[in-house]
């Protein structure tokens, strides 16, 4: 019986890609292994349904172009979330540079409006808040936060990542959850 590629372990599809004859197939199987968690890595950040289907599609287009580059020195795995972590930076600094006449607190006001309205965003009233609280923090230590708190990722991961030291994201998680919980205390008070 013919193993499906659908289930074939990184290494295997790896091997595939390497192969031209196999090459399409080979990266179509790697984009369904892994499309959704990528996508839901990127959504936490940039909250956009359509902004995070964008990135999603250039993350894909550097895997695509590069992963025939790629040593086996780390996880297939973190090394496309760094792919993707970077192309989510990235894209929040361009909107950042786009809307630069916009206060920080009127952008986070705009995310949170998206939160609240969007029809791909569900959950109970704390989940919301929890966003809320989330988009109030630096794009870097959101990351952190999403990566370790919904991702359950350990800091090595996380380092290997964002090619940060373990001690640096320790101490981003700890701040980021501090913030939360107070932003979280106040909007209940």
């Amino acid at each position: 019986m013919e193993k499906k590629t659908a289930n074939l372990e990184d290494a295997e599809l790896l091997a595939a890609f390497a192969q031209a004859e196999s090459r399409e197939r080979a990266f179509g199987q790697l984009v369904e292994k892994y499309q959704q968690r990528v996508y839901f890595l990127v959504r936490k950040m940039v909250i956009d349904h359509d902004d995070a289907d964008d990135v999603v599609q250039e993350v894909f287009i550097k895997v695509w172009k590069s992963l025939g580059r790629f040593e086996g020195g780390s996880q297939l795995f973190t090394w496309l979330y760094r792919i993707a972590t970077n192309e989510c930076l990235r894209f929040l600094e361009k909107n950042k540079k786009k809307r630069f006449w916009i206060s920080m607190g009127d952008a986070g006001n705009e995310l949170a409006n998206k939160l609240e309205t969007s029809p791909h965003i569900s959950g109970d009233e704390v989940q919301l808040r929890l966003q809320k609280s989330l988009l109030k923090l630096p794009d870097k230590q959101r990351l952190v936060f999403n990566l370790k708190y919904f991702e359950d990722l350990k800091y090595d991961e996380i380092a290997e990542i964002t090619g940060t030291s373990i001690g640096s994201l320790k101490a981003s998680y700890h701040h980021a959850v501090k913030k939360i919980e107070e932003d979280i205390k106040t909007q209940l008070s």
